[in-house]
């Protein structure tokens, strides 16, 4: 299994595939169906039932059950794209057998390491594979890991009949990234009753609960003339930013939260004395302290254009997922079995909120109940991003073991 799963990992990370949240075609990046093409024709050598790639990207293909009694279709789920924040194109992926402990040169011309100093975790990977970067762009286990281990554990599957199963659905989308993953995803075509993204991070982790998240813009007009004779007259849009963000909480920051702690995360900001524009991620995972989040958004909006005397301050908040525990919790067994799963894998569960979201977290309001299972990357987002292999792989064993274990469950 693990020589397989390195030759679709390694294949898939070869195509650049990072969206871009300004464009405004489906997907957002043509490259991406570079990738969901050669899936499709992947799928298809492999003999799965109405493989599917539409013109926006999305590739779906169904295991047809091996059992002659009524089991449900589940599905199991990854995003094809990679994250804005770093390179996609020209990965070139460094195979590190046996590691030893001490930091990796991703880069020995920029001077770029991968230290157990910067990055703890790394001690427990001891005697391991890691998949690292070269350092100058991501890896793209984040979430071409997951899909290799899709494809690796379905090819387990037809490999070993005696496995029972239901219906497997398989299901690859776009643009997750940019929070644009199911904008298209069809559920009822889909035909799962419930699905399982493959999105997580380091081994173990099984995640049912996510933020409520919202995007927030505030863009603030200014009245700019000349500095030497600015007195009285300039209204600097800048600095009117600069207070705005001021008022927010210093301590309610990424940096400074974790767990079910929320967040405001100042991620894009521009501007001069004329116009000057901040762009805030809004994160909790609580509905209530959500909402009064996007209200002392509003509210310090309100307040400065009561300061100046008029509306120079426009707040816009989008609202963009919510926690996908209030449906997930109605379908225990969904849970139930994937740790289930775990257990027999010999994997130990991590239940944590996910501190951000997946498809998942909209596919679950959408009929489909979606958890999250691991994929064995670390670091996601940027260059000292890092798989392990051996998790990888149990992460395909896993999604085997759930197939088999609905199927068992429906036998009794």
């Amino acid at each position: 299994m693990k020589d397989a799963y390195l030759q679709r990992f390694l294949r898939y990370v070869a195509i650049d595939t990072q969206s871009n949240e300004n464009s405004e075609t489906v997907p957002s990046t043509a490259t991406q169906l570079n990738l969901a093409r050669l899936l499709r024709d992947e799928l298809t050598d492999m003999g799965l039932a109405n493989v599917k790639c539409d013109d926006n990207g999305y590739v779906s293909a169904v295991l047809p059950a091996n059992v002659d009694y009524p089991v449900p279709a589940i599905g199991f789920i990854a995003h094809m794209d990679t994250a804005p924040d770093a390179s996609g194109a020209n990965v070139k992926p460094q195979v590190i057998d046996n590691y030893d402990g001490e930091a990796i040169v991703l880069n020995a011309e920029l001077g770029i390491h991968l230290s157990p100093v910067e990055f703890p975790k790394l001690k427990s990977y001891l005697g391991k594979t890691l998949i690292t970067t070269d350092g100058t762009t991501l890896l793209g286990a984040d979430n071409k890991a997951g899909i290799a281990a899709i494809m690796t554990a379905v090819s387990h599957l037809q490999e070993n009949p005696a496995i029972p199963h239901g219906d497997i659905c398989i299901g690859f989308t776009p643009d997750e990234e940019i929070g644009r993953g199911a904008d298209h995803f069809d559920v009822p075509a889909f035909g799962a009753q419930w699905a399982y993204t493959v999105d997580g991070g380091e081994e173990g982790e099984l995640e049912c609960e996510s933020f409520n998240a919202a995007n927030a813009t505030i863009t603030f007009h200014g009245r700019n003339v000349h500095p030497g004779t600015a007195k009285g007259l300039m209204i600097n849009a800048s600095h009117i930013a600069r207070h705005f963000a001021n008022e927010l909480p210093a301590s309610e920051v990424p940096e400074k939260t974790e767990g079910h702690e929320g967040f405001f995360h100042l991620h894009h900001m521009s501007g001069d004395e004329t116009t000057a524009a901040l762009q805030y991620l809004i994160r909790d995972h609580d509905r209530a302290r959500f909402e009064q989040r996007k209200e002392l958004v509003l509210s310090i909006g309100r307040s400065l254009n009561e300061q100046l005397g008029e509306e120079r301050v426009v707040v816009e908040i989008k609202d963009c997922y919510a926690n996908m525990y209030d449906e997930i919790v109605k379908v225990p067994h969904v849970m139930d079995i994937a740790r289930q799963a775990l257990h027999n894998c010999q994997v130990t569960p991590i239940e944590k909120p996910i501190r951000g979201g997946t498809d998942g977290a909209r596919l679950s309001f959408m009929g489909l109940p979606t958890p999250n299972i691991f994929t064995g990357g670390h670091n996601f987002h940027g260059i000292y991003e890092y798989l392990v292999v051996e998790s990888a792989i149990k992460s395909a064993e896993v999604i085997a073991e759930i197939a088999r274990l609905t199927a068992e469950h429906e036998s009794r």
